[in-house]
C-alpha cells in the first residue's frame, strides 16, 4: 500500500473513494477516540461518539476547505459531536431526574498528573464535578479552547464559561484536598 499525502487522501475521499477514507480514519482514529473518551467518560459511549463523529466527518468531507489540517478539522467535528450528544443526554437525565431524583455524572478516563495515585485522586474528584463544570474545565485546561470557543461549543455565554471554570477549579481543588486528607487520616489510624 502506498502512503499518500493527506491532501491527496482528502481529495480522493471527496470523490467517495473508500480506501482514502479508510486511510484518513486510520491516521486519526486514535486522536478522535481519545478526545471523545475524555468528554464521555465511558468506553462504550466513546465508541459510539467516535463512530458518529467519523460518519459526520465523511458526510461533510466536501465542506473541508483545507484551511486547517484534516486532523484539526476532524477533531473539531468529534468534539462538537460529543458535546451535542452529551448535552442531549444531560437534558434527558434532567428530565428523568425531575421524576425520580437521581443524578448521574460521567467519568473522565484520565487526567495529566504527577503519578498514578494522583491521577486516580484527580479522576475521582472529576467524577464528582457537575457535567457542565467538568466539560468547561476539560475543554479549557486540557484541550486548550478559549472561553469564546467553549461558549460557542456548549451554547453558553463567555461569562458563564469563565464562571464555571473558576467554580470547577475551586471544587476540584477542594475534592482533591479532601481525598488527600482522608488518605492521611486513614494512614494515621492504622
Amino acid at each position: 500500500m502506498v502512503d499518500l499525502s493527506e491532501a491527496v487522501l482528502v481529495r480522493r475521499a471527496w470523490a467517495g473513494e473508500l480506501e482514502a477514507m479508510r486511510q484518513l480514519y486510520e491516521r486519526h482514529a486514535s486522536r478522535v477516540y481519545t478526545v471523545v473518551r475524555r468528554l464521555a467518560g465511558d468506553d462504550e459511549l466513546a465508541a459510539d461518539l467516535a463512530q458518529d463523529a467519523w460518519a459526520s466527518a465523511f458526510q461533510k468531507i466536501r465542506e473541508f476547505r483545507g484551511e486547517s489540517a484534516f486532523g484539526t478539522w476532524v477533531h473539531r467535528i468529534a468534539v462538537n459531536t460529543a458535546l451535542t450528544r452529551l448535552r442531549q443526554a444531560a437534558r434527558r437525565r434532567n428530565l428523568e431526574r425531575s421524576f425520580d431524583g437521581r443524578s448521574t455524572v460521567g467519568n473522565p478516563d484520565r487526567w495529566p498528573a504527577a503519578g498514578a495515585a494522583e491521577r486516580v485522586t484527580v479522576q475521582r474528584a472529576l467524577e464528582l464535578l457537575p457535567d457542565g463544570y467538568r466539560s468547561v474545565l476539560w475543554l479549557h485546561d486540557v484541550e486548550g479552547y478559549t472561553h469564546e470557543e467553549i461558549g460557542a461549543q456548549l451554547g453558553i455565554a463567555v461569562g458563564t464559561s469563565k464562571s464555571q471554570l473558576a467554580k470547577a477549579r475551586a471544587r476540584l481543588r477542594a475534592l482533591v484536598s479532601e481525598s488527600r486528607a482522608e488518605v492521611v487520616d486513614h494512614g494515621a489510624s492504622q
